[in-house]
């Protein structure tokens, strides 16, 4: 099976090296790529200690950032690599501080797996959430490099728990320990008598957690929010604009309204701009400008919309009005803000988690977006008491990082000093 496994692999490869001339995303997926050898050669030395890190996006990233600043801290001498599967983490962490070394992962291809590993030559492996690279697992586990898949999510619907998925389930048995977020996940694991699961929660409750302690000022939203209300709707896309628009066309009150797009394009930005009745202003064009004129500011950049929730008084957070998958809710969350979403979020518990709480509401068309945007704006009692509870929920759900490096340090630290 790992015979056939490997040829897919390449057959697929393959296939992406045509299809890249037909989309500016594969393009980058497939010539990145052709840089990760000779940078892993030119940048990791034999003598190295290196502790390898793998995110299939931006998303992962930040689960792993609570656990690399640790590891970093605590073992200076040890270089971190860190690799992405995707475009959309790569191409904008892969100037990130927290790392010496990044780069796309190789194909998973058994040759590419020997090859990286002989390079790299971890002293350990550290997979976040469920990216399960069956040659790179099995490489690992036959060097006796150990392996530790860390916010782990398992849903039934996943291919190693149907009847066709054994050789995947050959492969996710090689990791070290698993960590995962929920009790539902160490009930799966235990179905494939995987016994060796922690359930430790997720490890971005301790990202975000640790934002509010940091300096969230920016002089443009201070200048353009000053004593009115405001909305923060970030990482939108255009489903989730479309059912935002009519309340930001009558608010009923004085409300500003940040928008974020999840990503920056000028024409459907334009587009945007032109169907709102209040005034808007981009963020590119705010120097000169009294932003305080203005009752939509439009966030054509990145990097910003962390410290963008702590003006807000509401937090629409976009990808669940489509199909594209919901962004982090706990961003806003952790500054004690309420928070409205799309209604397509089955794959995503900690909404789950607190829309039961009461601390998030979910609506599927423009109306119901309309009411609940209309109830939080006008009842200041509701909306504080929601936001509370958003807030609790991040702290009453952080510490996954302080288990998961407590396990590393009793078991693996003499490998890393």
């Amino acid at each position: 099976m790992r015979m056939l496994y490997d040829l897919l692999s390449k057959v697929t490869y393959a296939h992406l090296q045509v299809a890249q001339g037909f989309s500016k995303k594969l393009k980058l997926f497939v010539q990145g790529r052709k840089k990760s050898f000779p940078t892993l050669a030119g940048q990791i030395n034999p003598n190295d200690k290196t502790i390898w890190f793998h995110c299939a996006s931006l998303g992962e990233f930040e689960q792993g950032v609570p656990i690399i600043e640790s590891m970093k801290r605590d073992y200076p001498n040890c270089k971190i690599l860190i690799t992405f599967f995707s475009p959309s983490g790569y191409e904008i962490k892969k100037e990130t501080p927290l790392a010496d070394t990044v780069v796309y992962l190789p194909f998973d291809t058994r040759k590419n797996a020997q090859r990286f590993l002989e390079l790299v030559h971890p002293v350990l492996a550290i997979f976040v959430k469920y990216e399960i690279w069956p040659n790179y697992l099995f490489e690992l586990q036959a060097r006796k490099i150990p392996t530790l898949l860390v916010s782990g999510l398992f849903s039934k619907k996943q291919v190693f728990f149907k009847s066709h998925g054994g050789f995947m389930r050959k492969a996710l048995k090689t990791f070290d320990h698993f960590f995962v977020q929920d009790q539902n996940s160490v009930a799966l694991l235990h179905e494939l008598a995987i016994e060796n699961v922690t359930m430790s929660g997720d490890t971005r409750f301790d990202r975000v957690s640790h934002q509010i302690e940091m300096d969230n000022t920016l002089e443009f939203m201070d200048s353009f929010k000053k004593d009115s209300l405001c909305i923060v709707c970030g990482s939108t896309w255009p489903e989730d604009e479309e059912i935002l628009i009519p309340f930001m066309n009558f608010p009923g009150q004085d409300v500003k309204f940040v928008i974020a797009p999840h990503k920056i394009d000028a024409s459907k930005i334009e587009n945007f701009r032109k169907r709102l009745t209040p005034t808007s202003v981009l963020y590119s064009e705010r120097e000169g400008k009294d932003l305080s004129k203005f009752s939509v500011i439009i966030i054509d950049t990145i990097g910003l919309l962390t410290k963008i929730y702590s003006y807000a008084d509401i937090a629409y957070v976009g990808g669940a009005m489509g199909t594209t998958g919901l962004h982090n809710i706990l961003e806003p969350a952790t500054f004690g803000v309420p928070i409205v979403i799309g209604n397509n979020f089955d794959d995503f518990p900690e909404a789950k988690r607190l829309q039961r709480l009461a601390g998030l509401f979910t609506v599927s068309n423009e109306q119901e977006c309309s009411e609940v945007l209309e109830k939080l704006v006008s009842d200041k009692n509701f909306r504080s008491k929601t936001g509370m509870i958003s807030g609790h929920f991040v702290n009453s759900n952080t510490g996954a990082t302080h288990m998961i490096t407590q396990h590393i340090d009793e078991l693996y630290g003499n490998r890393l000093v």
